[in-house]
């Protein structure tokens, strides 16, 4: 596997502060999203947007809210999907929860989170972007679980791709892409360890799709997303992640 399954780490992180300024919507009349666009009189690209797949805490925190808001910024509409349908890992059970269990069967047995159950809220979200908002192209953004969601939809629309610290990424999903693809590692990740790193490289080489891997000292697995902002290095590899996506979605959007 690309990138190994779930565990401890991927439910782990700060709370970051601020106000979202997008808008709750549903997509498909029935999932849970955020929007977010360019503010007035800034530049914006309507043909081109963003979708951010989240990791196991999806829209229980504000962070990738805000993240949103700040790719808003660089001109895409984007948009985060509630990929866990109402039953993300709460933050308060991060260190109880059994994460196995909860991708299997959801919280309560009947809510899983597996491909079956999330690829259709991701074709959606993709539906979403095109016909309501006019995007010709999408960039996709994954972070921890989310990223196999990225991977897993260049064949559903998404045209250029971001992950950081990737979680169940198979080597066959990986070696299916087709188009450029750039990842943010970190340098403390049983995850998406050296061996994997090294090993998603050559898969990548085979694949002929412009591809980047950056490793950032200092980080440990959800930096991307989850990272003490208090902490200059953390600060630093989220911030400088950010800016590797937008940086990609420049080159190949």
């Amino acid at each position: 596997m690309a990138s190994n399954p779930p565990g401890a780490c991927c439910t782990t992180g700060f709370k970051h502060e601020g106000n979202p300024r997008g808008t709750a919507i549903k997509i498909a009349g029935k999932w849970d999203a955020y929007v977010t666009k360019p503010q007035d009189g800034k530049p914006s690209r309507k043909d081109v947007a963003v979708l951010i797949i989240p990791d196991a805490i999806g829209l229980g925190w504000d962070n990738v809210r805000l993240l949103a808001d700040i790719v808003a910024e660089s001109g895409y509409t984007t948009l985060v999907p509630d990929i866990f349908n109402g039953d993300p890992i709460k933050p308060n059970e991060m260190n109880t929860v059994d994460i196995p269990k909860w991708i299997t069967e959801g919280s309560d047995g009947r809510n899983p989170h597996t491909p079956d159950a999330i690829d259709p809220i991701v074709e959606a979200a993709i539906d979403t972007l095109k016909k309501d908002y006019g995007a010709q192209r999408i960039g996709a953004m994954g972070y921890c679980l989310g990223a196999k969601y990225v991977v897993r939809h260049f064949k559903s629309g998404v045209n250029v791709g971001f992950l950081a610290h990737p979680t169940m990424v198979t080597d066959d999903e990986l070696a299916a892409i087709t188009g450029p693809l750039s990842i943010a590692a970190a340098e403390t990740d049983p995850i998406f360890p050296a061996e994997n790193r090294h090993r998603s490289e050559g898969i990548l080489q085979k694949t002929g799709q412009p591809y980047h891997i950056s490793l950032f000292s200092g980080v440990a697995h959800g930096f991307g997303l989850r990272a003490d902002l208090s902490k200059k290095d953390q600060r630093f590899a989220q911030k400088q992640a950010i800016s590797q996506a937008l940086a990609w979605f420049s080159q190949y959007l």
